[in-house]
This record gives C-alpha cells, sequence and structure tokens, in this order.
C-alpha cells in the first residue's frame, strides 16, 4: 500500500520537479534544482517525515497537469487541490490571488497587494511568494515588479528560470 504523505520526483520540459502530497492534497512542488538529488532534499526539508514513494491519484493528476503547462505554456492549474493549513492568513491570501492569474498573463506585486485588501504592502507580497511551497501551481512566476520589471525569483536559476516560464506561456505584461 501506498504512504499517505510522500513525495516523488517528475521529468518536465524545464527539468526534474518535485511534488509532495497528504491523503487529499498536494503539500510542496519543487522546481527543478542543480540535481535530482537536490529537488529530493528540499521536498524532504520542506516536509518532514515524507517518503519517496508512489503518488496517489491526485498527485499524479498533478504532475499530468504541471508537465502539460510547462511542455505547451497552456493549462489551468486552479483545480489541484493544495494543503495550505500550515501557511499564515496573509501569505494564502496571496496564493489564493496569484492562483487567479491565468497562464499567458501576469499581475504586479502591487496589484496582488491591492486585490487582497493591503495596498501599500508589495514587498510582504514579493516575500510570501518568495516562500512559496507550491511555484507553477501557485505561479509566482506570473507576478512582475512595478513597470513590467521581473522582479525576483528563488527558484534555481532565478530570473531566468522566471523568464523562462513566462516565455513558455508566451506571458503578455500586466494583462490580469
Amino acid at each position: 500500500m501506498d504512504r499517505v504523505d510522500g513525495f516523488a520526483t517528475f521529468d518536465t520540459g524545464i527539468g526534474t520537479c518535485g511534488i509532495a502530497w497528504n491523503a487529499v492534497a498536494v503539500t510542496a512542488v519543487q522546481l527543478p534544482e542543480r540535481t535530482v538529488d537536490a529537488v529530493r532534499e528540499r521536498l524532504r526539508r520542506a516536509r518532514p517525515g515524507t517518503v519517496e514513494g508512489t503518488p496517489p491519484a491526485h498527485a499524479r493528476a498533478a504532475i499530468a497537469a504541471i508537465c502539460v503547462l510547462v511542455e505547451t505554456g497552456e493549462g489551468d492549474l486552479s483545480g489541484i487541490e493544495l494543503d495550505m493549513s500550515g501557511v499564515a492568513d496573509f501569505a494564502r491570501a496571496v496564493y489564493v490571488a496569484a492562483r487567479r492569474i491565468p497562464a499567458g498573463s501576469t499581475a504586479t506585486y502591487g496589484e496582488i497587494a491591492a486585490e487582497i485588501g493591503r495596498p501599500g504592502s508589495a514587498r510582504a507580497v514579493g516575500r510570501a511568494l518568495g516562500a512559496n511551497p507550491y511555484p507553477i501551481v501557485v505561479p509566482c512566476h506570473r507576478v512582475l515588479a512595478a513597470g513590467g520589471r521581473s522582479g525576483g525569483f528563488s527558484a534555481e536559476g532565478g530570473v531566468t528560470t522566471k523568464m523562462r516560464l513566462l516565455a513558455r506561456e508566451q506571458a503578455v505584461l500586466g494583462l490580469w
């Protein structure tokens, strides 16, 4: 029988990613690192006590949807259930708002701040997205700095990875 809480790695068009899950939801997503072992280590740190295993149906569906988005730049990941039980209220609001940005569109940190009723908190939005435990599913790569500047990106490869993801989605700046 498969473990209820676990993680797995999977190959995508941008490299080997990782996913962690519990009985009903995705608990973490990991973008590629320099090595597959580094992806595994990041997931182990993010979800202590989980063991690598075979993903259950809901995690397999999430993997498939992530792969389609990364490969084609198209797709909707809003149906992927996320376990946000350990996420602070502010970050949760940021992640919910960011999930509403469709593929091919972008928003600014300030627009997200205004969307969640916290105008003037663009830097806090950036910090929350920098700690995003569900990249791609919570599309932090679609959030830019004011004036369409790239802003930061905490994944391996930094802003280059962010811009690669936006290019795959053929993102048009500021259409959210």
